[in-house]
C-alpha cells in the first residue's frame, strides 16, 4: 500500500470518527432537551451581543477570540503552557480537550479527546461565537518514552545512529496517518457546526536537549524521556563533548519531524491548516539552555512565553 492510499484511509476514518461524534452529541442534545423539558426549576438567560462600536452591555465581555485546542503536554502543563500564556498574556478565550502524555496516536484513534472536543466546540457555539482557529499540539510522546531506544542503533555499532528505516516508519507513515486523521475528524466537525472551515494550527518541536533531566528533576515525578534510550544504546553523557552528539541528534530527528508536519497542509482538504515552525525559539546552546528548557521535553516559562508569543503572531495573521 502506497503512502498515498494509506492518508486517503486516513482521511477516511477521520470523517467516520466526524459523524460518529456529531451523531453521538445530537443525541445527547435530545436527553438533555427532554430533561430540561422535564425540570420545573429551570433557568432562563438572555444574552445580548453588541457588535463592534455599539454601547457595551452591561455584563461586558471582551476577548482576542476564541480558541479550541487538542494536544500534549505543551498544551496542558503545570503552572505554565501556550495555552494558559494565550490567555493571559494575548487576552484569548481557549476550549481545550490537551491531556499531558498523550500521543498523537492515542488522540487519533483512542477517541477521549476527540470526543470531547465536540463539547468545547459547544460551548464556543453557546457563546454566539465562531473559532478564531483551531490549536493542535502532538507527536513528542510518540517518539519520546519507554521506546525511544529503539529508533536508536548502538553506539558501538558499524551503523551508530538513528535508524533511518524506523524513524521514518515512525515519522512519515505512524504519526502523518494519525495526524490526518486526526485533523480531517477537527475539520469535518468545525465545517458541520459553523458551516465554514476553522483554521488549524499545528506546529514542530524545537530542538530538546537530552541532559537527564525530568520534571522536578525526574524520579518520583515523570521523565527523564531521552535519556533512558542514549544510555540503553551506549551514547554516553559524561562530558559536554558526549552531550553535544546527543543534542545534534535530536536535531536531525526534531528536523524529520518538522519536515512531516509541514506537509500537513498540502494533504488532500487541508488547505486551512497553518504550520508553525517553532525551531530556534528556544536555545539548545549548553551557555543557556536551562533558561529555556525546564527539563528534556518542556520549555520553562520564559520558552513557553516565547512559544506562546509565534502562535499569537500567526493568530494576529488571521482573519
Amino acid at each position: 500500500m502506497t503512502i498515498e492510499e494509506k492518508i486517503e484511509q486516513a482521511i477516511a476514518l477521520g470523517k467516520t470518527k466526524a459523524s460518529d461524534i456529531l451523531a453521538e452529541r445530537a443525541e445527547a442534545h435530545t436527553r438533555r432537551a427532554a430533561a430540561l423539558q422535564a425540570n420545573q426549576k429551570k433557568m432562563k438567560l438572555s444574552i445580548t451581543v453588541s457588535p463592534a462600536g455599539a454601547a457595551a452591555s452591561e455584563a461586558e465581555f471582551q476577548t482576542a477570540g476564541f480558541l479550541a485546542a487538542a494536544g500534549d503536554s505543551w498544551f496542558d502543563y503545570p503552572l505554565h503552557d501556550v495555552l494558559k500564556l494565550l490567555e493571559d498574556d494575548h487576552g484569548y478565550n481557549v476550549e481545550s480537550t490537551a491531556h499531558k502524555g498523550d500521543p498523537i496516536e492515542k488522540m487519533a484513534y483512542t477517541g477521549g479527546q476527540l470526543d470531547d472536543f465536540a463539547r468545547k466546540l459547544e460551548k464556543i457555539q453557546a457563546r454566539g461565537a465562531v473559532p478564531k482557529a483551531v490549536l493542535v499540539s502532538g507527536g513528542g510522546d510518540d517518539i519520546a518514552g519507554a521506546e525511544f531506544g529503539m529508533l536508536l542503533n548502538n553506539a558501538f555499532s558499524p551503523i551508530a545512529g538513528w535508524d533511518d528505516d524506523i524513524v521514518d516508519g515512525v515519522v512519515n507513515q505512524r504519526l502523518l496517518t494519525a495526524y490526518v486523521k486526526m485533523l480531517t475528524t477537527i475539520t469535518d466537525l468545525c465545517q458541520t457546526m459553523f458551516s465554514e472551515a476553522i483554521p488549524i494550527l499545528v506546529h514542530g518541536y524545537d530542538y530538546p536537549v537530552p541532559d537527564g533531566r525530568g520534571f522536578l528533576g525526574g524520579w518520583p515525578f515523570p521523565g527523564p524521556w531521552l535519556d533512558p534510550g542514549f544510555r540503553e544504546k551506549n551514547f554516553d553523557n559524561n562530558t559536554p563533548e558526549d552531550l553535544q552528539v546527543r543534542i545534534g541528534m535530536m536535531q536531525t530527528v526534531m528536523d524529520q519531524f518538522n519536515s512531516m508536519v509541514q506537509t500537513l497542509p498540502a494533504q488532500p482538504g487541508f488547505t486551512h491548516v497553518r504550520y508553525i515552525d517553532l525551531r530556534g525559539t528556544l536555545s539548545n546552546h549548553l551557555t543557556d539552555y536551562k533558561d529555556w528548557w525546564a527539563n528534556e521535553l518542556h520549555p520553562t516559562e520564559k520558552g513557553f512565553a516565547a512559544v506562546a508569543d509565534k502562535f499569537a503572531t500567526v493568530l494576529a495573521s488571521l482573519p
